[in-house]
């Protein structure tokens, strides 16, 4: 008798909890139609009865776009006109004439910054530098608006216009800045894709170096032709360069580790409320290299992907990873199709890697990453026992700090001063030296300086923003009537010297308008060949490279003697 009068109270606890889950999600549905219906009633009421009329397609992807971004950074909508940008960052694939462009405000008009190397804009001769002037017969009127959303607006549409079906042909009528002259070019449209190893080069005997910057569809393969390419050139050790790696597609992050981690293994797995959209995903083919020493380069910049695929060999204790903590992102998103071509990308869970930590960071201020400290996260273990910790990232085995660097060089590095003068130096020069060779004369520098000082290049100094803080606290406190000779002298001495601070940081200086002139000659991949030569984290992983005991200890987590 008590054993039935258990099992028909379990019976009917099942059932509560059953009735209970019933009507919660009962519950749940109808609040989501209530809503629903206050929202269509709102609209519709506000497009019959308000003043002026409204523009259905701007009010209602400002609600959606606003919406979304209560919920994290990654979800968002796309509609039907810009949803080809989503497929082009999955894929790494558009169809186009292969240049970036950009907008200039101080010439109203969109320019062409960098065509790519061997696509359809450099096949003709388009510079970095030419103003679209004109698409396909159409005249571009420039755009006179100060307003910051005015300007993107027209710098997508002259986008979208240079862009559409494969082998497809138009003319590109554009200016010239060095010589005031227009030119009008034939172009062909067609597949452009931008690789993913961005450069394959030996950075020290037999220690080889690949950069990638994206994880899109064909990742994995590039690495694996890249790393053929580096061992029959004697590489036998390997830096893999993470570093500004946004991300991408997961599946070509599994087949990276895949490259280096036995068929098998499990790489990453991912959880949801729905239950059909978990899965492991594990290696699946034999690896290229087991035995290959790796050190994985990774930094704020790091994300999503990156960090699955850093994360990974990690927890396998197959790399040693160095630099600085990683972005923190450790959600899941999925395309879906909406009416009218429009697609919502959406977060459906978070991944979590083999030594079963996630890395998504603690929460997101002002859209950046808050990792927790290592006292608060959690502690997992790497398959050879080594600690290993959560809270948003992936912690290098190495730590290197960056760089601190004056506001000079970062505004430097995004003017367009250095840009026109790179123009201007093409122009003069019909060749270079190549990449690791280029240098600036004496001579040449002086006249960059000069050039700078004449088109007004300004930059913000930390020193003066504390000192404006100061001179308010002072004010604040009474002090500012005593304070204010001293002040001044301060404020006098801290006032611009390009003089002083172009000889000041002559040297790094020097390595920016070298590669930035470097790159209008050989493209991106020369860029980054240069600045190898001065890269302090590659010259800190072909040093540990020389001291293969110290990366064993680290990998095998002996304690220290």
């Amino acid at each position: 008798m008590n054993k039935i009068r258990c099992i028909i109270t379990i019976c009917l606890a099942a059932m509560t909890m059953a009735a209970s889950a019933q009507t919660a999600t009962s519950n749940h549905n109808f609040e989501v139609a209530k809503n629903l219906d206050i929202f269509n009633a709102l609209y519709r009421d506000l497009d019959l009865y308000y003043v002026d009329t409204l523009d259905a397609a701007k009010n209602i992807d400002n609600a959606a776009n606003y919406m979304l971004e209560m919920l994290d950074p990654y979800t968002e909508y796309y509609a039907e006109d810009n949803s080809a940008d989503l497929r082009q960052l999955t894929t790494g694939k558009y169809v186009g004439i292969g240049a970036l462009t950009t907008f200039r405000p101080d010439l109203k008009r969109c320019i062409v910054a960098q065509p790519f190397a061997g696509m359809p804009a450099d096949q003709v001769g388009i510079l970095p530098g030419d103003i679209i002037m004109a698409i396909d017969g159409k005249q571009l009127d420039p755009c006179t608006s100060a307003d910051k959303k005015a300007q993107t607006d027209y710098a997508n549409s002259v986008t979208n216009q240079l862009r559409g079906e494969p082998g497809t042909t138009f003319e590109l009528k554009v200016r010239r800045p060095t010589t005031g002259r227009t030119y009008t070019y034939k172009i062909t449209r067609r597949n452009i894709t931008r690789p993913s190893v961005t450069l394959a080069a030996m950075v020290a005997d037999s220690v080889g170096y690949i950069r990638l910057s994206q994880f899109i569809d064909g990742t994995s393969n590039e690495i694996r032709r890249a790393l053929v390419d580096l061992k029959q050139r004697g590489a036998r050790r390997l830096v893999l360069d993470l570093r500004n790696n946004p991300g991408g597609v997961l599946e070509e992050a599994v087949k990276t580790v895949n490259l280096f981690i036995p068929r098998g293994r499990e790489v990453v797995t991912t959880r949801s409320k729905v239950k059909e959209l978990n899965h492991t995903y594990k290696t699946t083919l034999d690896a290229q290299d087991t035995d290959l020493p790796i050190i994985v380069l990774t930094n704020e910049g790091s994300a999503s992907a990156a960090e699955i695929t850093s994360g990974a060999l990690q927890d396998y204790d197959r790399a040693l990873i160095m630099g600085r903590r990683t972005y923190g992102k450790g959600l899941v998103q999925q395309s879906r199709e909406l009416p009218y071509k429009g697609i919502l990308k959406l977060t459906t869970g978070k991944y979590y890697i083999p030594s079963g930590r996630c890395v998504q960071a603690y929460k997101f201020e002002d859209g950046l990453p808050v990792h927790l400290p290592d006292s608060l996260a959690h502690e997992f273990r790497t398959a050879a026992g080594r600690i290993v910790r959560d809270g948003g990232g992936i912690t290098p085995d190495v730590i290197t700090p960056a760089d601190s660097v004056p506001n000079l060089l970062i505004y430097l590095q995004e003017s367009t001063q250095l840009f026109d003068y790179c123009v201007q130096y093409r122009a003069a020069h019909a060749n270079i030296a190549g990449p690791t060779k280029f240098k600036l004369t004496d001579e040449e520098y002086a006249d960059f300086c000069a050039y700078m000082k004449k088109h007004n290049f300004s930059y913000d100094r930390q020193s003066l923003k504390l000192l404006s803080t100061l001179r308010k606290m002072a004010r604040f406190e009474g002090y500012e009537t005593e304070a204010k000779a001293e002040l001044d002298a301060l404020e006098s001495k801290l006032t611009h010297n390009e003089d002083y601070d172009f000889k000041r940081w002559e040297r790094e200086i020097r390595g920016i308008v070298e590669g930035a002139i470097i790159e209008h000659f050989y493209y991106e991949a020369g860029r980054e060949e240069h600045d190898l030569k001065n890269d302090k984290d590659v010259q800190q992983a072909v040093k540990m490279f020389g001291t293969p005991h110290q990366m064993h200890k680290i990998l095998s987590g002996e304690p220290d003697a």
